[in-house]
């Protein structure tokens, strides 16, 4: 094999390695924005009303705490 075969190789070899991690990183971009995927629904994505709500129903905020912090997010 000559210096010219060898070249042709390992430019070959690099050349396929790189599309793979450019295809690679495409798949993650895709994944973490799709609708519905897990990577796409962080916690601090929610409202703060849908926190409110999510605190009151787990019995964190009692009935009037709720109403004076929900008072509070609309003004």
């Amino acid at each position: 094999m000559d210096v010219m075969g060898g070249m042709m190789l390992w430019m070959t070899i690099w050349g396929v390695v790189g599309l793979a991690l450019l295809v690679g990183l495409g798949v993650v971009v895709v994944r973490a924005v799709r609708p519905g995927s897990r990577a796409s629904q962080v916690p601090w994505a929610d409202s703060p009303e849908e926190i409110l709500r999510r605190r009151y129903a787990a019995g964190e905020l009692d009935e009037d705490e709720y109403f004076r912090r929900s008072s509070g997010l609309r003004d």
